[in-house]
């Protein structure tokens, strides 16, 4: 992407015709942006206004500025603006502006402090745009956003499961490919489809990647930072944290990661259950997200306030959190997350009603979306608020269901749940099967909050469990852990070094490192202790 922006800005100086300059300079604009050079990329598109540029090309530079806006600052005005231009290019292109439309929709449901209706009404007006025949899998994207913004999930989720498997599918371009994977793979995680998430993020990575595209590049190693999450991969999840910053670096600060990092960063604290560290980085994240009017950060903050307290035993305060994230009707992504840990906190906290409330919300998306994800947490919810034999099937559902859709960290809390519920029962043999897998697996993912709530409750079983300090696997950095799995891929040093932004001497400092602390001496030796452990399918 980078050297088709240089050739199209020479091709800019070197154009004598006024008109055609123009339409150089907007594509030399396009592909600077896509490379992730955002200021070269506005200073162009005023070079291609100062035109001469038709009505449709002075459209495709507003589209350009509203894109980059939201990019670097995700303000309120920009799907309005995309709006605007979305409904002025349906005359002329309406391929391009049902494109044009899902971008609107995409920011808009984001959601903005004080503002409500946003995505609807972004969805509204996608929904009256015509229909091409036979839809593309952008437009079958655009059309079950539109349905669930206006009417739920439930009356959108047939159409976007059919937009996930075109996007799994081939004959897609890679213009489309590079463009749309990263919202492809957001859906998946609205429809509770890890599997789909999983493929498609990796997807999205490699793609950017392999095109040089900085500007999706964050995009896509955001979105897989989610897939790593859940599976309680959070070194893993900690080094990609990196990889954005390095491609932030990179670019001069030019590519905007800002937002998503920091949304990724908040929900690992709540994770990991340091409390003085998670205080912190929630301190500084709610007063950045209030400053740029960010509902979607702040719901991400309250959710994962929620977890933190959940993990701590305080359910009192995990409750009230989980209030006010459940609460975002205008933020469309994240508030179903707070509706889990609501559920829980509710039900510790013996407000049931509450509970019960909350879990009749989260219901509708997971009946729509009908993943052994979705079934997982409905099932665990449910048990929450129900007794005798009825919570036991529940609970045993859940974690079936939890293990085929290889959500770990899902899974390690339907077992704490479970084994909680078998020790107030006196079945203390029962529980302590539970507790000692819920236990063991925290500790591994680096969970110390929820870890030392599973050693309790392993304790008042009569059974005791080490209290330790949760180690990363073999004492290695999250970067070192990055580049070992590089390694194990196949990657030379150079590959790796393009890939992390990094140098290549300092890749080989970093393997001198894992070396010696893993106490092998060759790439193969490397390869085979990293292939021991299963991974998440694709690059990380």
């Amino acid at each position: 992407m980078a050297a088709t922006a240089a050739l199209l800005e020479r091709a800019v100086a070197l154009t004598i015709d006024p008109a055609r300059r123009a339409e150089r300079a907007l594509a030399a604009a396009r592909a600077n942006q896509e490379a992730g050079a955002l200021e070269p990329a506005l200073g162009l598109l005023a070079a291609a206004e100062s035109g001469p540029l038709d009505e449709f090309g002075r459209d495709q530079v507003e589209v350009a500025r509203a894109e980059i806006a939201f990019a670097s600052s995700r303000g309120p005005d920009t799907d309005p603006l995309l709006l605007s231009v979305a409904k002025r290019i349906e005359p002329l292109d309406v391929a391009l502006a049902r494109e044009i439309y899902l971008a609107a929709l995409i920011a808009a449901g984001a959601g903005h402090l004080g503002e409500n209706g946003g995505a609807s009404e972004v969805a509204q007006a996608a929904r009256a745009a015509p229909a091409p025949t036979p839809p593309r899998a952008v437009d079958r994207l655009l059309d079950g956003l539109a349905l669930a913004a206006t009417e739920g999930l439930p009356a959108g989720a047939p159409i976007l499961r059919d937009a996930l498997a075109a996007f799994r599918g081939y004959g897609l371009s890679n213009e489309e490919l590079l463009r749309w994977l990263g919202s492809a793979s957001h859906v998946a995680e609205l429809m509770w489809d890890y599997d789909a998430w999983d493929a498609l993020s990796a997807r999205a990575v490699e793609e950017a990647r392999n095109q040089g595209a900085l500007r999706a590049l964050p995009v896509a190693l955001t979105s897989r930072l989610g897939v790593h999450l859940f599976a309680g991969e959070l070194d893993v999840a900690t080094s990609l944290v990196e990889q954005v910053n390095a491609v932030t670096d990179a670019t001069g600060d030019a590519v905007g990661p800002y937002a998503r990092v920091r949304r990724t960063t908040v929900a690992l604290a709540g994770y990991r259950g340091d409390e003085a560290a998670a205080a912190k980085v929630f301190a500084a994240a709610t007063a950045e997200f209030t400053s740029r009017g960010e509902a979607e950060g702040l719901t991400v903050v309250r959710w994962a306030t929620a977890v933190l307290y959940n993990g701590l035993g305080r359910y009192e305060e995990a409750r009230n959190a989980g209030v006010r994230a459940a609460a975002e009707s205008h933020e469309m992504w994240f508030a179903r997350w707070g509706l889990v840990d609501l559920i829980e906190a509710a039900a510790r906290s013996r407000d049931v009603n509450l509970a019960r409330d909350a879990l009749e919300r989260l219901a509708r998306h997971t009946s729509a979306a009908g993943t052994d994800w979705a079934v997982g947490i409905e099932a665990r919810s449910r048990a929450l608020v129900s007794a005798g034999e009825a919570a036991e099937g529940l609970y045993r559902e859940a974690i079936d269901a939890l293990e085929r859709a290889a959500v770990r960290v899902e899974l390690a809390r339907a077992r704490l749940l479970y084994g909680e519920w078998l020790r107030r029962e006196r079945r203390r043999i029962d529980a302590r099967e539970q507790l000692r897998a819920a236990h063991e697996m925290f500790t591994e993912f680096g969970m110390e909050a929820f870890a030392e709530r599973a050693r309790g409750e392993l304790s008042a079983t009569g059974e005791r469990a080490r209290k330790r300090t949760v180690e990363t696997r073999d004492d290695l950095t999250p970067q070192e852990a990055n580049i070992s799995r590089l390694v194990a891929a196949g990657a030379t040093n150079r590959e790796i070094a393009g890939q992390l932004f990094i140098s290549s001497s300092t890749v080989s400092y970093h393997l001198q490192k894992v070396f010696r602390k893993l106490g092998v001496t060759s790439r193969t030796q490397l390869t085979r202790h990293m292939l021991q452990r299963p991974e998440r399918s694709g690059m990380p």
